[in-house]
């Protein structure tokens, strides 16, 4: 049997906690229907018998404390919810725990932002990391040690692993019900949950956001140009002149403060437009496409998809229903 432990912290997404739960004890029960045993025991770990949820709204009786799982194989971290940093105050005791069990032979896997509490833990640094595209800078500025994978559904490394978003956390359950079962228990699984079971990227939806919480006022006056002259077209070195900085420099010092860099961040602006006019308007790919600065068709879909995951007419044919499916 795998013994499994879903984390029920402090200001837990409760769907987080009862969906992993949900999962394997479906799983053991398929497994039994097809003439075989259970093969996962599932329990909900606290640090307290009861832990109280959305401000007390509702309460989750826990089936072990921390200190009473001494060797566990895979720990789930659900998401967290309200003020992140507070939140991560809260449930500071979970982390020595972890590392412990990480060093006697358990593999930990969090949910969306239980990546934050994952992180907290130091197991992270050097690896590879997904959460919620939302999250992505506070969590970059939080844990600059972790190489987090933009728009990434699942990583996996040394026996880590995270989920993107949301509901991306389904796909990471479904892998994980692969990795310890087989390919036909996780197909199963996925049509008994009407899950995509190999859905590999949130980049489609993902809103770009511009990481302008830093203290380099020359590089956020130019992100900010670009925002305003996205359809124009907006050359490196013309910017490094309006502010008065070397090139070299320029393109050093956006780098450090945004994550991207300028060519990136102006490509992203653009793409971020145009899918708010594919989302919004009757405009066929041609006139979004002049619209936000591009002339050519090929290099127009071939940042869009890099971006997006999708081609132009397969976003628009997503996300607005106003327009002819093509």
């Amino acid at each position: 049997m795998k013994h499994i432990s879903i984390l029920v912290p402090e200001t837990a997404v409760l769907a987080a906690v009862g969906d992993p739960r949900y999962m394997f004890t479906a799983v053991n029960q398929f497994l039994v229907s097809a003439g075989k045993g259970p093969l996962f025991t599932v329990e909900l770990v606290g640090q307290s018998r009861d832990v109280y949820l959305n401000e007390g709204l509702f309460s989750v009786h826990v089936d072990k404390l921390m200190s009473e799982v001494k060797k566990t194989d895979l720990i789930f971290i659900p998401a967290l919810s309200g003020d992140l940093g507070a939140a991560l105050d809260k449930n500071q005791d979970w982390v020595p725990w972890m590392v412990q069990q990480y060093k006697s032979g358990a593999e930990l896997a969090s949910l969306c932002i239980g990546a934050f509490l994952l992180a907290s833990t130091g197991l992270l640094n050097g690896k590879q990391c997904s959460t919620h595209w939302l999250f992505a800078n506070e969590f970059r500025r939080r844990f600059p040690e972790v190489e987090l994978v933009d728009g990434g559904i699942i990583t996996e490394e040394q026996g880590i692993y995270s989920s993107g978003g949301a509901s991306s956390y389904w796909n990471l359950l479904l892998y994980l019900v692969e990795k310890y079962t087989d390919r036909e228990t996780a197909i199963l699984a996925a049509k008994f949950f009407a899950i995509d079971i190999d859905r590999s990227s949130q980049s489609a939806f993902v809103m770009f956001q511009g990481q302008k919480e830093h203290d380099d006022a020359e590089v956020k006056q130019a992100q900010e140009f670009i925002e305003r002259n996205y359809p124009d077209r907006i050359a490196v070195e013309e910017l490094a002149s309006r502010f008065a900085i070397g090139r070299r420099s320029f393109e050093r010092r956006f780098k450090k403060a945004t994550n991207n860099t300028v060519v990136e961040y102006i490509q992203r602006v653009k793409i971020e437009a145009a899918k708010r006019c594919f989302e919004t308007t009757r405009k066929n790919i041609s006139e979004v496409m002049f619209d936000v600065g591009y002339t050519d068709t090929k290099a127009f879909r071939d940042v869009f998809k890099k971006i997006t995951g999708l081609t132009p007419l397969e976003y628009r044919n997503k996300y607005n229903k106003q327009t002819p499916q093509a």
